[in-house]
């Protein structure tokens, strides 16, 4: 028996030094010294011996496992020698050599446009301020001069938050605009006023000119013998600036709370340059007997007119100053709010007809811009 074991610890030393790799050694370890391997296959003939010739045989079986794996140990050495030595000719880095650079995002577009706006009023005088997104009844509506039945109160038209009730300043609410930062701001009483506010705003509302959150920057101008036409200045220098010569803009008289006059500020849709109709070839959509529009046209699906309203614009109502402790004999000025979205559909060279596409995370559309 014992004969058998130093047959197989030489047959063992033999395959180990041949291995050519340390795969190889791997699997030659395995077929001696494994679970299943040659080796362990002697135990079981242990108590088949007489007991002087167990021990001796169990003796030469541990003698032969410390001799394999001794082996088994020194070529792997050996070849872990050798293919370090041939690293310099199978891995080598050339640190002269650029290197491959991992993809990177870009900015977002409404990002992009919260910047460029911030820059353009920037130019004029208006300093960016930051104002909550969630807030007070107070600050949202009721020192807007927003009576407690307008209909903006509504809970289909405002998310309101479910907290505590303050005594002075009601439910606290998502902001439905951001002209809560006229009041924040005038609150603070340091006079004159010129701030841009870009915020979040929260709506009930979701079609192809709404989402329920969009953003809006609100301007602020607080001084003396301001006047409309100070108005009508600064929104045509940021149209020109921001749209670009060729596009109109024009003010509609329109009616809101905390302004008075009060104005809807539109503009010539980028969509359909101002027409209203867009070839049926750019819609995808045949000729139909039934509509009563040119057989080569269909309406725009975004401004279905040729206007898009971007915001409201008036001078700040007389109560707004006076909730915030100012006298509006000595006081006046103007504000307006539009949408950041709303803003960059219209802008030339864009032409998104949906305003939801800008949050569907589709990298397909996002890496145009």
């Amino acid at each position: 028996m014992s004969e058998e074991v130093k047959n197989l610890e030489k047959e063992a030393l033999v395959g180990i030094s041949s291995a050519q790799d340390l795969q190889g050694l791997e699997q030659q370890e395995i077929f001696y010294l494994g679970r299943k391997g040659k080796l362990n296959a002697l135990f079981p003939k242990i108590s088949t011996l007489q007991a002087t010739e167990r021990k001796e045989f169990g003796e030469a079986i541990n003698f032969t496992k410390q001799a394999i794996e001794s082996a088994v140990a020194s070529r792997r050495q050996e070849l872990q020698m050798k293919a370090f030595e041939k690293l310099g000719e199978t891995e080598w880095i050339d640190i002269t050599q650029p290197g491959t650079k991992p993809p990177e995002g870009h900015v977002h577009l409404v990002t992009h446009t919260i910047r460029e706006v911030s820059e353009i009023f920037g130019r004029l005088g208006f300093t960016r301020v930051r104002h909550p997104e969630v807030d007070w009844d107070w600050y949202a509506f009721e020192a807007l001069n927003m009576p407690a039945d307008h209909p903006a109160r509504d809970e289909w038209e405002t998310f309101f938050m479910d907290t505590p009730v303050d005594p002075k300043k009601g439910k606290m609410v998502l902001t439905p605009h951001t002209s809560n930062g006229q009041i924040h701001e005038m609150e603070k009483g340091k006079l004159p006023i010129r701030m841009i506010n870009i915020s979040k705003c929260y709506r009930r509302q979701s079609d192809v000119s709404h989402a329920p959150m969009f953003h809006q920057f609100e301007g602020l101008l607080i001084d003396k013998n301001v006047a409309v036409t100070h108005l009508k200045g600064v929104l045509d220098y940021f149209a020109r600036e921001f749209f670009g010569e060729q596009r109109k803009t024009r003010l509609r008289p329109f009616h809101f709370r905390f302004t008075e006059p009060s104005f809807e500020v539109d503009i010539s849709c980028g969509v359909c340059n101002g027409t209203g109709f867009l070839s049926r070839s750019e819609v995808g959509d045949p000729p139909t007997t039934y509509n009563p529009q040119p057989a080569t046209s269909a309406k725009c699906r975004l401004c279905k007119s040729g206007w898009l309203e971007l915001g409201g614009a008036g001078m700040v109502h007389p109560n707004v100053i006076k909730a915030c402790g100012i006298d509006p004999n000595e006081w006046n000025g103007f504000a307006f709010g539009w949408g950041v979205e709303r803003t960059a559909m219209m802008k030339s060279g864009i032409s998104i007809d949906d305003i939801r596409i800008l949050y569907k995370n589709d990298l397909r559309f996002l890496k145009q811009f």
